[in-house]
């Protein structure tokens, strides 16, 4: 089945989670492509800030109308969609987690502000976990626990996503720090827009990364070991992941510049290969979350 429209937007992405589909099956990798190909759309939807929120609102129920008649086996419209569609079929897909992840992308129509950690955590459930969650049905796995891993997994990545645009979200008007562990700390939302370095933003982030690690540890814990292959590729996203997340904490949190801190294309593509290398001969990957 022809999946020509995914493949060049995924391809156009040049994303980390693109870069890791190619260590699966081609059959495999086609679902992960038109699945990545939907995600993709549905948030440049909601970050096309030239259009008024609610020309991109209608624009989400469209998407959100589509997806439901191509899981409900009607012909959907969208070219996107009609990709997936097959691929909602064979894996199983339910409307209920599109729709979550829509409601995810939603959220940044009009919430640009985080009042505290449950706050968040139910925004990174909705825009990664629950990519997450479809994706551990088209990689296959054995065992339940799975999904804890794809949910703590999704969060991990998020949380080093978050810490590392700090400076190119307050471009756009956005702090998703919570305003709670900033208050804690004696820095604002203001100080946050206008990018204001200060010890206790050094104070703020390194408590915000104590979370981000503890949710690569959960994944790390969460993972059964009879899925370790399966899950290939999601293991290869924490592991870029958190080589990143290192590198922030290593230069002690730069991330109030406008251009986020970043792997090049050449590191990424070396340590997907050493970790594929490593699961494939049965060598733990490197130690995320410790």
């Amino acid at each position: 089945m022809s999946t020509e429209v995914s493949d060049q937007i995924t391809q156009k992405s040049a994303s980390n989670l693109a870069l890791a589909f190619i260590v699966l099956p081609p059959s495999r990798r086609a679902a992960m492509s038109a699945l990545y190909a939907f995600c993709r759309e549905v948030d440049d939807v909601a970050d096309e800030e030239s259009r008024p929120v609610a020309e991109r609102q209608a624009a989400l129920q469209l998407w959100r109308a589509d997806v439901r008649r191509a899981c409900e086996g009607q012909r959907p419209e969208l070219a996107v969609n009609r990709e997936l569609q097959p691929f909602i079929a064979e894996y199983r897909l339910p409307f209920a987690l599109f729709d979550e992840l829509i409601l995810g992308v939603e959220m940044d129509l009009t919430q640009v502000r985080y009042p505290d950690y449950a706050s968040l955590d139910g925004y990174c459930y909705r825009v990664a976990s629950v990519v997450g969650l479809l994706s551990i049905e088209i990689f296959g796995y054995r065992h339940p626990g799975c999904r804890a891993y794809a949910d703590a997994m999704g969060k991990a990545l998020q949380y080093t996503n978050i810490l590392r645009d700090v400076g190119n979200d307050a471009e756009r008007g956005r702090v998703y720090l919570p305003e709670e562990e900033l208050a804690r700390h004696g820095v604002t939302c203001e100080d946050i827009l206008g990018r204001r370095p200060s010890p206790g933003f050094t104070h703020v982030a390194e408590a915000f990364a104590q979370r981000t690690r503890a949710y690569y540890r959960q994944a790390r814990a969460a993972l059964p070991p009879e899925d370790r292959q399966s899950m290939v590729a999601a293991e290869l996203m924490g592991t870029v992941y958190w080589k990143l997340f290192r590198r922030l904490e290593r230069r002690r949190f730069p991330v109030l510049a406008p251009e986020p801190v970043r792997l090049t294309k050449p590191h990424k593509l070396g340590l997907l290969l050493l970790a594929w290398l490593r699961v494939k001969t049965g060598l733990p990957l490197a130690a995320y979350g410790v």
